[in-house]
């Protein structure tokens, strides 16, 4: 280890910054965050840390630097952009034994500054020992993305209820469980995040009266149109709790590889014409899961509440009495549509959108003459096996055989495969293409030429 990793307690401890320009300032910044007392030496400073002085918030002592002025810091950090300056502070602090960080010289330095992951009271750091920076904040951007913002009240939370715990429960196991139940809890980190005071201690209530084993509940999460990228930030945090994943076929692997890898796996994905578990069955199952005590993620393609007859499912658990949450997706006439370089809307050609399922039948009553009203985009989900129908109705209906068509294969993934045409050869398209697919159909489609960004093939 080169380097041990502690983290000082600074508030109100004389601190001294030796530099006035942008890098300067980004330490300062942390320095005034962490509390210290802070002056800063320089022949010059910008308008920032004038400000700064303005609010008695730093005191600025212009000029060259002088060892006199370690004189009762703590420590002292050298910002300036004259290495032989750097390397007079980095000795004048050797010599009185004071941690000293000369920014972007480690080799002269007896402290490093990490990148940090600020959810106060929770800190993380993550440092490459100076050799690697820019690879410390990547990873510093990952974590950034992976733990929620609301952590450092949860942390805050649980620090008032140590003392609490502790009387409650007698054993360290009991107590872990507590803890467990706490910071995996949802609603209770929503409630936080909102600053729902009254919410926040009914839920803590709940959790101290409510036996350690029944933990359960389920997470709805959209999985989005299909690259994994695209999935939601909370939609990866609750993967990553998850005791149980309940997925659909639309799901990708690289999806469901970022639950847990002790998460149970449970396949519940249909297709046209083949159901492998039947609804009722899936409603049955994710209550049953959740009772004994699982949390469990119901994972669905694109976004739940769009054809996605998560609101069945949600009901039969409201039913059950069975605690449930939502996390929306990306839908796939969003996704599909952004990936083939089609947009939904546009001020010249499409001024709303309508998303509707290709599970039509032949006497649905389907406004056929309103989707066939002009300046706006249809989407129709799943509708490869009903184009022709869809096809002869709208044009029926007066809508130009001229119009703009696409269908949209795999969409969103690397084997995205768009296949366009007009509105009269939709039926022909829609033989070429395989499930799962998405028909567009507007005059947005002929801006596709132009704003074509991803997409790897096209019919």
């Amino acid at each position: 280890m080169d380097y041990l990793p502690i983290f000082c307690q600074l508030r109100d401890k004389p601190c001294l910054l030796v530099g006035g320009g942008e890098i300067a300032e980004r330490k300062a910044r942390l320095l005034l965050d962490a509390g210290a007392s802070l002056t800063v030496n320089a022949p010059n400073f910008n308008a920032q840390f004038l400000a700064w002085e303005q609010a008695a918030q730093l005191t600025l002592i212009r000029g060259t630097f002088e060892p006199t002025l370690l004189d009762s810091v703590w420590l002292v950090i050298a910002a300036t952009d004259d290495s032989d300056v750097n390397n007079h502070i980095y000795a004048s602090a050797n010599e009185r034994r004071i941690f000293c960080n000369v920014v972007d010289s480690p080799e002269r330095a007896s402290f490093i500054m990490p990148s940090i992951i600020d959810r106060s009271p929770l800190m993380v750091a993550v440092s490459s020992g100076g050799s690697a920076p820019v690879l410390a904040r990547l990873l510093r951007e990952k974590l950034e993305s992976i733990l929620p913002q609301h952590l450092g009240k949860l942390a805050a939370l649980a620090g008032t209820l140590r003392g609490r715990v502790k009387k409650r429960f007698h054993s360290m196991s009991a107590r872990r469980r507590f803890w467990e139940k706490l910071f995996v809890h949802d609603r209770l980190a929503q409630a936080l995040a909102n600053e729902d005071s009254p919410r926040v201690q009914q839920l803590t209530e709940q959790l101290f009266s409510a036996p350690l084993e029944d933990r359960g509940e389920v997470t709805l999460v959209g999985a989005g149109p299909g690259d994994a990228a695209l999935l939601t930030l909370k939609g990866l945090q609750q993967l990553q709790q998850a005791d149980i994943v309940v997925y659909d076929r639309l799901v990708s692997e690289e999806i469901l590889n970022l639950s847990r890898r002790d998460a149970e796996r449970i396949f519940v994905g249909k297709a046209s014409g083949y159901h492998s578990v039947p609804q009722e069955q899936i409603n049955q199952l994710l209550a049953e899961k959740a009772r004994a005590g699982h949390r469990v993620v119901r994972l669905k393609g694109g976004d739940p509440f769009i054809f996605g007859r998560g609101a069945e499912e949600l009901e039969h658990l409201h039913q059950a009495g069975v605690p449930f949450s939502v996390v929306p997706g990306i839908t796939a006439a969003s996704g599909c549509a952004a990936y083939s370089g089609i947009p939904l809307t546009h001020r010249d050609h499409s001024q709303g959108v309508r998303l509707i399922t290709g599970h039509v039948k032949h006497d649905t009553d389907l406004d056929w003459s309103s989707l066939a009203a002009e300046k706006q985009t249809l989407v129709f989900y799943m509708g490869l096996q009903q184009a022709e129908y869809i096809q002869s109705k709208l044009i029926e209906q007066r809508l130009p055989e001229t119009v703009p068509v696409a269908i949209i294969e795999n969409g969103t993934s690397t084997s995205q495969r768009v296949l366009s045409g007009q509105l009269s050869q939709l039926s022909e398209l829609a033989q070429q293409a395989s499930s799962p697919s998405l028909i567009i159909i507007g005059n947005v489609v002929g801006l596709r030429e132009k704003l074509n960004w991803f997409a790897p093939s096209s019919g």
